[in-house]
Parts: structure tokens; sequence; C-alpha cells
């Protein structure tokens, strides 16, 4: 085949998807001192570092409350247990990282999945004909790194009075009309997973969002109690631990400089593969961190085979989509005919912000190199 003709890597390089060390280093000394404080302290669950933590967390998010949790995971739960009732309806989309699914069932929901659209964010045109009296909520994925039409959805929900959750899984430290997310619906669910474009060093999340709910939040993450010894309802173990809390603050201040430069290479991407691949559009009104640059190319599988014998690691973001897994499938009561095709061509690209613009253009070379000889 073509792509074991053209694909050799003579050159011996190695690019990988991510580099979470090269990260570490520049935040080095931050990060050690902080866990050292820590150990020294023996300060490990809750008490004032997770106070400090939820602060500033509530600051830099504007937004009225903050709750932190485990990981993005239990952020989904428990804000779903915050809004809604077993049987209830929650309308979102299938293109997706499990978890979103997953969050809605274990709540005791029931996914209603509609097809996506522009910068493939959940179509809002579809959630109008997918409302019922049985709905309660909309979870909305901000995708790769930008947001869908808050507005639009703000007041959809509004009309219909459900309430509105978004996963920030990927988006955190973007904003939308020059707002930060995390303060614009009733409820934003953030990962701390260390790949995300803010990482701990281990699984971490939150939700920020209105106070009377960040309040159940809250009673839901620790055993859903109400104080130290009165629990109303049945809850979860669902905390942070205080390493993780102060690792993520610690590198919060570099995030900044990180996306910019990230920002920078996704955009040379964008310049010198358009014609050549599908590249990502951004929203003018919302900013694009990239937690992933993703393309969308013909001959997918074997473009990704052709990079990897290149020394080129890859990844696919994501190859099956919710609705098409035996765990989900069964929620499937409309077709999804965009999410499919999409998810049988996209590509993620490195994009780290330490990729160096020689390896950036060893990757692009690359991608023009294997259409080229088709």
């Amino acid at each position: 085949m073509k792509e074991n003709m053209f694909g050799s890597n003579s050159r011996n390089i190695k690019i990988p998807f991510t580099d979470l060390y090269a990260q570490y280093k520049e935040a080095k000394n931050d990060i050690d001192t902080a866990i050292k404080n820590i150990l020294e302290t023996s300060s490990f669950i809750t008490g004032p570092l997770v106070d400090r933590f939820e602060t500033e967390m509530t600051a830099y998010t504007e937004a009225e409350s903050c709750a932190s949790v485990g990981s993005g995971t239990n952020a989904l739960i428990c804000s779903l247990r915050a809004t809604i009732k077993p049987g209830d309806e929650v309308i979102t989309t299938a293109h997706t990282f499990v978890s979103t699914t997953e969050s809605i069932v274990l709540a005791g929901g029931i996914p209603v999945f509609v097809d996506i659209g522009d910068y493939y964010h959940i179509d809002i045109k579809s959630i109008e004909s997918a409302v019922t009296n049985k709905t309660r909520a909309i979870l909305f994925v901000d995708l790769y790194g930008q947001t869908p039409d808050i507005d639009a959805l703000v007041e959809l929900a509004n009309r219909h009075n459900l309430f509105l959750i978004e996963d920030a899984a990927q988006s955190f430290g973007s904003s939308y009309k020059n707002k930060k997310i995390g303060s614009l619906v009733d409820l934003t669910c953030f990962s701390f997973n260390p790949v995300k474009n803010l990482g701990a060093i281990g699984d971490a999340g939150m939700v920020t969002g209105k106070k009377y709910l960040i309040d159940q939040v809250k009673m839901y993450r620790d055993h859903g109690r109400s104080s130290r010894y009165q629990y109303d309802e049945v809850g979860y173990n669902m905390r942070i631990d205080n390493i993780q809390a102060m690792v993520i603050l610690e590198k919060l201040k570099y995030l900044k400089g990180w996306t910019e430069k990230k920002q920078k290479i996704c955009r040379y991407y964008s310049q010198q593969l358009s014609g050549v691949v599908q590249v990502p559009i951004e929203n003018t009104e919302s900013e694009h961190t990239y937690y992933v640059y993703v393309i969308r190319a013909t001959h997918r599988d074997e473009l990704q085979n052709f990079l990897q014998q290149k020394g080129i690691q890859t990844n696919i973001h994501y190859r099956n989509p919710t609705h098409r897994t035996p765990a989900y499938e069964k929620y499937v009561t409309t077709p999804l005919k965009i999410t499919e095709e999409v998810c049988d061509s996209i590509l993620s690209l490195p994009c780290y912000h330490t990729l160096t613009k020689e390896n950036q253009q060893y990757i692009i070379d690359s991608i023009k190199e294997f259409y080229d000889q088709r």
C-alpha cells in the first residue's frame, strides 16, 4: 500500500501526541513546593486548601459559586443529581467522551441524543423538536475547546423551563463573547484530567454556577450530608484531594501563556493545511483554546497509519460516538447522520504548547506527502 511505500521514518523522528513532562518542567518549582507543603502539614482532603481553591476558581470563572470534585465525571454526576430526578430526559450529543452520557444514566436520567451542527457542537435547531414533557435539562459539550451559541441555548432553555448544564471538560480558560466559561449557564462542569488545558497530576474536577445548585453539588460530593452528622440524600465520595487542588492552582499561573502558544501552533496548522484537509473553524464569538486540534480527512485511517510510520502519534476524538456503543445504543431515537460522518473522518494532531516549529512542519509536510502520493 502507498502508506508503506512512502511512510518511512528515515530520520527516526518520534513526536508524541502529548508531552506532559515538558509542561511539568516549566512549573516544577511551584508544583514541588506545593506538594511538599501538603505532605509536611498532612492536610490531604478538605479544609482551608480546598476553600482557597474554590475561592480562587470562583473569581477566575466569575461564577456565583464553585464546588471542587474528584473528576470531570464526578462534576457531571453531581450536577445532574442537583437538577434532575430519575426518569427525566436530558437532551445531549453523542459526539463526546462517554462520560457525558454515562453521567446522565448514572444520575437516573434518560439521554436523548440530537445531531451536531456547526463546530461539531450540539445542533441547537434539533433540540426544539426533541423537547417533551419529560425533558428536564440540556447537557451540551464545549467540544475541542470552544463553545456553541450559548445565548441561543439560554433562550431555548428559559423558554422551556429547562436546566442548562455545560460540559466544559475541554474548554477551561475559554470565553464566550468575552465572558469566562463557568459563569454563563446554570451549572458548568470542568475536568482537570492531566491532558486537559489545565491538568492536575491525577483526576480532579469542579462545578461552577448558581449558588443554590452548587450547594446541592457540595452535598452530593460528600456522602449526601448537609452537616457533619446529618445525611439528607444518598451521595458519593467525590471530593477533590488537596494535592490536586494545589497543583491546579500553581499551573493556573501559566495557563494564559500556554494557551496563547497553543493557539499560535493551531492557527499555523490551519494556514498550512487549508485545502489539503478540512481544518477547524473558529467561532468568532468563542475563544478557541484548542484542547485538541482536529482535522477531517479523506482516507483517515490510512493517513493515521502513514503518520504513525513517520513517527507521528495522532488520536481520534472520537472514533465511536456514544450512541454506536453497546452500552448506549438503546437510547437512539433519531438518526445522527452528521455525527457518524464526522466520527468516520476526524483526526487529532499533536498541538501541545512545547511542540517545536521543526516538528510541526514535519507533521504538516508528512500530511501533504500522504495526499501527494495518492
